[in-house]
């Protein structure tokens, strides 16, 4: 195994224990020593895994002193908690917790993106077409490959979110779904329903696009409801992937 392998698994498996509340906040991580000796790695190896542990957001060097566990739940950036989600598992009810936080961001500037395009008369659903045939090839393989489509689906949101000049809402999205693509469970969640049924409501707003009329406010509250209802059973799916008590 290379060094780089070795410092990046053992900044893993530190960031998870400041993650999941071995280590807290304020206190000394364990030193350059201490790391190398539990670790069996040169103490070279073990500074440049506290430097990549640093570079995480996790903990910050004090002089004279070593790295200081830093507060990431209360301080951190949406790149820090890309990582304390990922090393969330091994708590399902955090997990959970963390995860519904991810979802309601992500249903926010999705639903709106869908009713900005769909109310501002962006055009027909002609660049779209060839994205959504390729979702329904994903969605029909004996295996469906829930990466990929999960992944052409926000790639669609993020040219709707382009073409409605929204660039903070992209790259917010853009950092969820970095997020959501490397946890397996929470992919798997996103098709708490047939992957088919993904496919079906991008043909049908594709439809509505093409047709330039735009849906009724009848048609706007079903979808609404209906759009709330599946990130219910997303969450839900979570949950049960992770074998979280909900009780």
């Amino acid at each position: 195994m290379g060094s780089q392998t070795v410092v990046a698994d053992v900044a893993d498996e530190l960031a998870r224990r400041v993650a999941v509340g071995e280590y807290r906040p304020g206190d000394l991580m364990p030193s350059v020593r201490q790391v190398a000796e539990e670790f069996e790695m040169n103490r070279a190896t073990a500074q440049l895994t506290l430097g990549r542990l640093e570079s995480y957001g996790f903990v910050e060097a004090r002089r004279g002193k070593g790295f200081t566990i830093r507060d990431v739940r209360e301080a951190g950036g949406i790149d820090v908690y890309r990582h304390l989600f990922r090393y969330s598992m091994p708590r399902p009810e955090l997990a959970v917790e963390m995860f519904r936080d991810i979802v309601e961001v992500e249903r926010g500037i999705v639903m709106a993106a869908l009713l900005a395009y769909t109310r501002g008369g962006y055009g027909g659903a002609a660049e779209f077409k060839a994205e959504i045939d390729e979702l329904e090839a994903l969605a029909r393989l004996e295996h469906p490959n829930l990466a990929g489509m999960l992944a052409r689906e926000l790639g669609m949101v993020r040219a709707l979110l382009g073409r409605l000049g929204w660039s903070m809402q992209r790259a917010i999205l853009n950092s969820i779904g970095a997020m959501v693509l490397e946890v397996p469970e929470a992919v798997s969640a996103y098709f708490a329903g047939a992957p088919d049924l993904h496919v079906l409501v991008w043909r049908a707003l594709a439809a509505v696009w093409d047709a330039g009329s735009g849906p009724s406010p009848t048609q706007l509250a079903l979808f609404e409801d209906l759009f709330g209802k599946y990130h219910a059973n997303v969450l839900v799916r979570f949950a049960e992937l992770l074998g979280a008590d909900r009780s």
